[in-house]
């Protein structure tokens, strides 16, 4: 399990059956100023948190986690669920109450760049109380700053950034480089699994077309489509997956894939590899964003200050081997495990951000028709 898991069987039907009408949202559009719960954080002391699966540090023997760490320190009863399985899937389990004002029973949740733009623009998302996250302003990287969909960060926090690459069992098959390869390698033919999530997979086939996953054109997008029709028409491709590709990877049922850093990282497997491809890596983040009708917004106000310490951040970092996007943390991992203060995948440099790139934002008539001709491939 990772932050990215798709459900099994239930991926393929979102895919190509509810992602087209889910983003028909006549109507639902709210003003946030307008749709405000009161605020018990102060007299209740609870807070609800929805977060994707195995994304956060536990309580071991001898280990206090950073969630636990957080409820003793604030006297907070803190639920947290692992319920967003993928950004499409949740946006159903919302849409109906947020697009009619209504609680979602939940106080904070975490969602990948592009829904969180997307709920942002819907005005399903409150303002933070600046003067309640200094450490936000503080302590975020600059290259988490400035987002177009939201440049002051005035609506999300994040809560970790990763990269897609591709992944590769070295006791299998040798380096596998570049995308072309992964789709049209003799020796990995039927042995290959991309992902369910359109932007990784597309735009990591755009790169390898050499166009610009952040700025790209019609015809780029359809010469991008044929490629991977043609590679599953060819059978290249097994399957389009969650994260369930690294136990196929590891276990010798596929060889070579799309794949999350993290969730590589995760594996603990000598013979498993994540390279950027040599035309680049797609990268993104997950952002903690507070629902309008959130009964308990100062208490996520304290959950996103807490997790923006480098001392905490750090700890978390350690464990989920994601990007950490909080400044001063590569300093406090000095102190917690020396050998991840170099690791690229937690703390890049200039150099290894300067080969990745974000997808372009895109309007809704682009979303219906891009996801619909993905789905088409990726369902079939």
């Amino acid at each position: 399990m990772s932050r990215r898991n798709v459900l099994v069987g239930g991926a393929l039907g979102i895919g190509s059956l509810a992602v087209l009408p889910l983003f028909s949202t006549p109507g639902k559009q709210q003003n946030p100023a307008n749709c405000i719960a009161p605020d018990m954080s102060d007299t209740d002391l609870k807070l609800i948190v929805s977060n994707w699966p195995e994304y956060i540090d536990i309580d071991d023997e001898g280990y206090e986690s950073t969630s636990t760490m957080f409820a003793n320190e604030y006297g907070i009863d803190l639920t947290y669920v692992q319920d967003v399985n993928d950004n499409v899937e949740f946006f159903s389990k919302v849409v109906n109450q947020l697009g009619t004002c209504q609680p979602t029973k939940r106080d904070m949740f975490m969602l990948t760049d592009w829904m969180a733009a997307r709920m942002i623009q819907m005005g399903w998302i409150q303002k933070l109380n600046k003067a309640n996250v200094p450490n936000l302003d503080k302590n975020l990287i600059s290259s988490l700053r400035g987002v177009g969909w939201d440049e002051e960060r005035e609506y999300s926090a994040p809560w970790q950034a990763g990269f897609t690459g591709i992944a590769y069992n070295k006791s299998l098959v040798g380096e596998v480089r570049t995308i072309d390869e992964l789709l049209t390698r003799p020796d990995l033919k039927g042995k290959v699994t991309l992902l369910t999530e359109m932007r990784d997979t597309m735009g990591l086939i755009l790169l390898s077309d050499g166009a610009d996953p952040a700025k790209f054109s019609q015809s780029e997008w359809e010469t991008a489509m044929e490629k991977l029709r043609k590679a599953r028409t060819d059978g290249q491709i097994r399957a389009f997956t969650g994260n369930e590709y690294v136990n196929d990877l590891a276990n010798g049922n596929i060889a070579a894939c799309v794949a999350w850093s993290g969730d590589v990282a995760a594996a603990d497997d000598e013979n498993l590899v994540f390279l950027p491809p040599d035309e680049g890596m797609m990268v993104w983040a997950d952002n903690m964003l507070v629902p309008n009708m959130a009964s308990h917004q100062r208490n996520a106000e304290r959950w996103i200050d807490w997790y923006y310490r480098p001392d905490i951040a750090a700890l978390l970092a350690a464990y989920v081997w994601y990007v950490c996007p909080v400044e001063g943390a590569r300093e406090e991992m000095e102190k917690i495990d020396p050998t991840l203060v170099d690791n690229p995948l937690i703390f890049p440099t200039e150099e290894y951000l300067a080969a990745t790139h974000p997808f372009m934002a895109l309007e809704e008539y682009q979303m219906r028709e891009y996801e619909g001709e993905f789905a088409d491939v990726s369902g079939g």
